[in-house]
């Protein structure tokens, strides 16, 4: 019996909304919800679907019939192959819109709470070249498009340096001119590709782990140094010292060159020992006065300009007057902690990375800041009602969790404690509002407000304000 095509393909369909993960939203004829990664609201479209399950197909847009008016021209010439700047090609104003509509949908539909009236989502000033931290990846097997693999002529040389493809975790994108870092970023990057092929040093072969050449992450603060760290496979002392040296001759204002030789199966860095080629071991940021000690494996927003006003916005929230003591939860380096002590009694950060403690702590210390205590462990763990005898009961709590949002026995130990404020910063909407409803027993949602940290995606922050009840 002949298997039954699950594939199909719908005439003249109108996207209709944007929805998780940057894809829009279409409804097939037979009332099914189509997801599509390469249109946008108000697109007409034929589709082409390629997975169908019980509620939905997962498809793509084959024919554009109607180009919406919320469309723009991608500045990027990678932006169909690279999946960084899924919402490139809708406009700012667009993307905001639907950034805020998705955090509200979170919160009444997974929080099921009373909302405020909206504060409106806090656009970003700089829509591009906004990232002080990139990650590239080398290659000696880069990605080809369909016209390369299907053209007649040889590609000798199929050396990268760019993004993994989304989904294939051995190929690279070759990046010419990315639009997410300042310069010198892309001229780094340029300038290292093009001698290391010209001095034959070899690029990472991720399924033969071989070669040379591995990644190389770009740090570049909003005071302008400059953090170039270079990972290896291969320990060949004389080729890389070639590169390095070269790299800080035409570069002479990096301010700290490092590397690492890592033959691990995985890329990661965060257990290696990195070495201090040339300058410093660190660069810093400053905000507002405050100066944060940043190294090769530190944790810092991405976003400098747009975090300074996600941390104004949650010092507002917590409306201070200088007698709280605050508890910082997930507190990372201690950049909130820092931000809003000189408004508080006493701050106390919890954060699970020794390393970023250990950075806290010194950056405090730097600051000259006394009223700050810092401790490593996992939250779950840690907060405990011991913990709370020993440091005082919190008067505000200030919580910035990961994606996967808060855990359980934090919640618990939330609604026991009964702080007077909790102040909630989220990059997943989704888990705050499942979060939220868990403490919306004892507390009401006063305030909340969406702050965009990554124009051209659709990633957003969001903060709220609850006050017990």
């Amino acid at each position: 019996m002949a298997r039954k095509n699950k594939h199909k393909i719908f005439e003249d369909i109108e996207v209709l909304d944007a929805g998780a993960k940057g894809k829009s939203v279409a409804k097939a004829p037979d009332g099914k919800v189509i997801f599509l990664p390469n249109a946008i609201p108000g697109d007409v479209v034929d589709v082409q679907t390629y997975k169908q399950r019980k509620a939905y197909y997962e498809g793509k847009a084959i024919n554009f019939k109607t180009y919406s008016d919320k469309r723009t021209i991608p500045v990027c010439e990678h932006f169909e192959n690279c999946g960084g700047c899924k919402w490139q090609h809708m406009k700012y104003e667009d993307q905001l819109f639907y950034k805020e509509k998705e955090v509200t949908n979170n919160l009444q539909r997974i929080g099921h709470i009373e909302l405020p009236e909206i504060t409106p989502i806090l656009g970003a000033s700089k829509h591009y070249f906004y990232r002080n931290k990139m990650e590239f990846s080398f290659s000696s097997s880069r990605w080809l498009t369909l016209e390369e693999i299907n053209s007649d002529v040889t590609i000798e040389n199929k050396n990268a340096l760019g993004f993994h493809i989304a989904g294939m975790w051995d190929k690279i994108l070759d990046i010419n001119k990315c639009h997410l870092q300042e310069d010198p970023s892309n001229d780094l990057r340029n300038s290292i590709k093009e001698f290391a092929i010209e001095n034959n040093l070899s690029f990472f072969n991720p399924r033969e782990q071989s070669g040379l050449l591995r990644t190389m992450m770009v740090r570049i603060s909003s005071n302008g140094e400059i953090m170039l760290i270079v990972q290896f496979y291969d320990d060949d002392k004389e080729k890389r010292e070639l590169l390095l040296n070269f790299v800080a001759e035409k570069f002479p204002l990096i301010t700290s060159l490092q590397y690492l030789v890592n033959q691990k199966a995985n890329d990661t860095f965060y257990d290696q020992e990195i070495v201090c080629f040339k300058g410093r071991d660190h660069i810093f940021e400053e905000m507002e006065g405050l100066k944060f000690k940043i190294n090769a494996k530190s944790f810092y927003q991405t976003n400098s300009s747009q975090a300074y006003e996600l941390y104004k916005i949650t010092r507002d929230f917590a409306n201070l007057s200088g007698n709280e003591v605050v508890y910082d939860l997930y507190t990372g380096t201690g950049t909130i902690a820092q931000f809003v002590s000189k408004q508080a009694k006493k701050v106390v950060g919890i954060e699970s990375v020794p390393e970023a403690i250990a950075d806290a702590k010194e950056n405090a210390k730097n600051n000259n800041i006394s009223n700050t205590d810092f401790f490593v462990g996992d939250m779950a763990k840690v907060f405990t009602d011991e913990f709370i005898a020993k440091n005082g009961k919190p008067d505000v709590i200030i919580t910035d969790p990961p994606r996967d949002g808060m855990h359980k026995n934090v919640i618990e130990q939330l609604l026991k404690i009964e702080a007077e404020k909790i102040v909630y910063v989220s990059c997943n909407s989704a888990t705050q509002a499942r979060d939220l409803a868990l403490l919306d027993e004892k507390y009401k949602l006063v305030k909340t407000q969406a702050v965009d940290m990554f124009p051209q995606t659709h990633h957003v922050e969001n903060v709220v304000l609850l006050v017990k009840r």
